[in-house]
């Protein structure tokens, strides 16, 4: 395991010197792994340092407003509305590789352009070890790894805690202060909810994604999962009222792990299930069924895409 105290003192001269008197772009998207890094990168080089969060268009209900707040005190926070660009990018893609791809090569260009702006030389990047693992080894490839395209405009790509598993990155954040909502936050697909909607990306099936994962996050806070989710698996039969319905398939998904290398999926009580189902298909009426996935990783990701 990883000495937090020590761990820090290191990174944070190795970022100095990685960058000197250089300028950066972090991508920050409010998660623990990215924050962790940002608050690294901020003590080595300061004013240096420029946070972009990139509002995809496919992150969680309400995200964009909760990184204004948690993040305001940095200054030179940078919120780009990019929604309809990563869309675009999007439009008729069903292959999860090709959406990763898009999306890696989506995030770099509007790092790219920020970073002529404020005249930026180096990205940094909250990379963690099973990102590697993954992209490596043909798991997936993950959006800020193997979805990186082949020419990056960037002088440097600094990943302070490309050797960290997800426990360690968090008592790395414990140890800098930051605030619980980031520290102990629940980790999300840098991807977000377009590896949570099977097949092509689009704004009905998004905005039932959304809505489902708030339901679940909300639903199985108390059972302290160390990752839940809603996925929109496609569409079947239902009846609502006294009418024939041909609506979405939700799949409810919760897991207990240490790293997220493997994970064991969670026992949840039937009347949780039945209360997150009446939710999801109440609060939805184009939602026709939900389903609870019990499969372990391996032989399952614990993502759907």
């Amino acid at each position: 395991m990883v000495d937090p105290e020590s761990f820090i003192d290191e990174k944070i001269e190795e970022i100095g010197d990685a960058i000197g008197d250089a300028n950066a772009v972090i991508a920050l998207s409010g998660g623990v792994d990215s924050s962790t890094a940002a608050a690294l990168a901020y003590e080595a080089v300061g004013d240096q340092l420029t946070p972009v969060y990139v509002d995809t268009g496919l992150m969680r209900k309400g995200e964009t407003e909760e990184i204004a707040e948690t993040f305001s005190y940095m200054e030179s926070l940078r919120i780009v509305d990019a929604r309809e660009r990563f869309l675009d990018a999007l439009s008729g893609v069903t292959d999860p590789e090709e959406k990763r791809h898009a999306i890696g090569e989506g995030f770099i260009r509007e790092f790219e352009t920020v970073a002529r702006e404020v005249d930026a030389q180096f990205l940094v990047q909250g990379t963690i070890y099973p990102d590697r693992i993954e992209s490596e080894g043909t798991i997936k490839s993950h959006h800020n790894v193997g979805g990186l395209p082949e020419v990056v405009d960037f002088e440097g790509i600094v990943e302070p805690m490309r050797d960290l598993y997800k426990d360690e990155v968090r008592e790395v954040a414990r140890e800098l202060g930051l605030e619980e909502v980031v520290s102990e936050r629940m980790p999300f697909p840098g991807p977000g909810l377009a590896v949570r909607v099977l097949g092509e990306v689009t704004e009905e099936k998004l905005a039932v994604a959304r809505e489902a994962n708030h339901v679940v996050e909300e639903e199985l806070e108390e059972h302290e999962p160390w990752q839940a989710l809603a996925a929109v698996l496609g569409k079947a039969t239902g009846v609502k009222g006294d009418n024939r319905v041909h609506g979405w398939v939700v799949a409810v998904r919760s897991v207990e792990s240490r790293d997220g290398m493997t994970a064991r999926a969670q026992e949840v009580d039937w009347a949780t299930l039945q209360r997150i189902q009446s939710r999801i298909t109440g609060e939805n009426e184009t939602v026709a069924r939900v389903v609870y996935d019990v499969t372990h990783k391996p032989p399952a990701t614990i993502e759907y895409e």
